[in-house]
């Protein structure tokens, strides 16, 4: 059985995993930039990729807790959780390289 700091290693690496792709980047920016909830179709349009290679990366993103995937009609929405925090740890990345 894992301890509680061992857990919290295990969820960390697993969201830094998460942030740790180009394209999944991307979708956060592109989500956090209109300041609403987006359509993944619309997304994938966005950054000229397949539908179902975006999802994919979309999953990602919401196992590990960072995005929040609901149905509008027919279609798939993209939200952010705690969108703040995660463009603070984009921000951090950046400063980094400097």
């Amino acid at each position: 059985m894992l301890s509680s700091r061992e857990s919290e290693i295990m969820r960390a690496t697993r969201i830094f995993n998460a942030l740790g792709n180009e394209i999944r980047v991307k979708i956060i920016l592109l989500v956090n930039e209109t300041k609403r909830p987006l359509h993944i179709k619309g997304i994938a349009q966005a950054l000229t990729m397949d539908y179902a290679a975006l999802y994919r990366h979309v999953q990602v993103l919401e196992r590990n807790g960072l995005v929040e995937i609901y149905n509008v009609g027919r279609s798939r929405v993209l939200s952010l959780k705690n969108a703040d925090l995660l463009i603070d740890l984009i921000d951090i990345a950046k400063k980094m390289l400097h």
